[in-house]
């Protein structure tokens, strides 16, 4: 008996070893005695950090390689296996060398190489790294944009400084406290009626993007709006349909710069007309399971850019999400499904 589809995975920046430890930002003794066993993750102004080449861990640093205690703009990332790690800014040393490999959406793109290190983006290269690399990437990603983001205080405006080693920050004028912020975005595959997990998927494209360039349906939660309810709206406004049998796959950490995207599948007649939105959705098409396996085999390589596939109706050739993308997860668990 068909059964319907799950993830099957777990979306690549959802993954996590590193024990968060809450309790620790309020202990400023119990860190700086762990300082010196402590490992830093570095990141530049563009969000690249060093990994050894061709591994799947972040190449850390030493934190007493920065002092004898954490600086000031030091953030406490978690502990895992009895040692604390910490992110702070840094920039690459050294004469550095091009290397080309993956990047965003799987397109191969030119990174710098420096004393057997190269420097990548969360985006094009998460997917390759191992769970607690993942997860402290991930986090120390979500941290730095908050705290671009949060310099001065919302309520009066006010200049901000950071507290809680990175996990929150008090406005000077009146000491007001903030938080790093979620929003909420959901993430649809809507399949055809066609089975329990259909036959046909819809895809759209952006209109900034590449042509070629597809994926599943997306939008932020609207205030007092629930997930469901969003579903429902997005794909309404954005492909002009209605969906039925909303369910929840699964959630995927996204900052870029503080989304949560929250996965959803949903049916929907295939007959309908699709009618995109003007200025948000260049062109929607429902995409067979057999023409996204054909695109799935040929997705590229870590230093192979993907091969656009010709779907069998000629309307369209097809490039898929990148693989740090929870898009990718639910799109390779509905091609591996059964109709």
């Amino acid at each position: 008996m068909t059964t319907p589809f799950t993830l099957g995975a777990l979306p690549t920046l959802s993954r996590s070893t590193v024990d968060r430890q809450e309790s620790l930002r309020t202990n400023p003794e119990r860190l700086a005695a762990k300082w010196p066993e402590a490992r830093v993750v570095l990141l530049d102004d563009t969000g690249r950090t060093p990994v050894v080449e061709g591994g799947s861990s972040l190449a850390t640093r030493k934190a007493v390689d920065f002092g004898t205690e954490p600086p000031a703009d030091a953030v406490f990332l978690g502990e895992w296996e009895d040692i604390d790690y910490w992110s702070v800014p840094g920039r690459i040393e050294g004469d550095a060398e091009t290397v080309r490999m993956a990047g965003s959406w799987g397109v191969v793109e030119e990174v710098p190489r420096v004393d057997g290190e190269v420097w990548v983006e969360l985006r094009g290269y998460g997917d390759q790294l191992d769970d607690t690399s993942a997860g402290l990437f991930t986090t120390a990603q979500a941290l730095r944009h908050w705290r671009r983001q949060s310099r001065f205080c919302t309520r009066d405006g006010s200049p901000t400084e950071l507290i809680q080693f990175g996990w929150a920050s008090r406005c000077e004028a009146k000491g007001h406290e903030e938080y790093p912020r979620t929003d909420p975005a959901v993430i649809c595959l809507v399949h055809d009626t066609e089975g329990v997990n259909g036959s046909h998927v819809l895809l759209a494209r952006q209109p900034v993007w590449p042509e070629g360039r597809y994926s599943v349906l997306a939008g932020f939660v609207e205030a007092g709006e629930s997930l469901e309810g969003c579903v429902s709206r997005e794909i309404r406004e954005e492909v002009g349909i209605e969906v039925d049998d909303v369910r929840y796959l699964g959630s995927q950490p996204w900052p870029f710069p503080r989304s949560i995207m929250l996965g959803f599948t949903a049916s929907a007649d295939r007959s309908a007309p699709l009618v995109p939105a003007d200025g948000e959705i260049e062109e929607a098409l429902w995409v067979s399971r057999a023409d996204l396996r054909a695109a799935f085999r040929n997705s590229g390589t870590l230093t192979k850019a993907p091969t656009p596939t010709p779907i069998a109706d000629g309307t369209a050739t097809l490039l898929l999400p990148g693989n740090s993308s929870i898009a990718r997860v639910m799109l390779q668990a509905w091609a591996e499904a059964e109709d």
